[in-house]
């Protein structure tokens, strides 16, 4: 039964060895996920992190 705490820990620490904030990037994925597709999930991994609030930004801004 440790399979979902397991899986938690490991975005954290992924998070961590990407010097990714994990509370913040956890926020931010989380609040992506519902509208985010499937095929893409690669974009709110926390190594592509900080690119992806970057273009976020960049769009907000225009």
């Amino acid at each position: 039964g440790g399979h979902r705490p397991a899986a938690i820990y490991t975005l954290i620490e992924t998070a961590k060895l990407n010097d990714v904030d994990p509370q913040a990037w956890l926020a931010w994925a989380l609040a992506k996920l519902p509208d985010h597709p499937a095929k893409r999930i690669d974009e709110i991994l926390p190594w592509n992190w900080k690119a992806a609030r970057t273009a976020e930004a960049l769009a907000k801004a225009a």
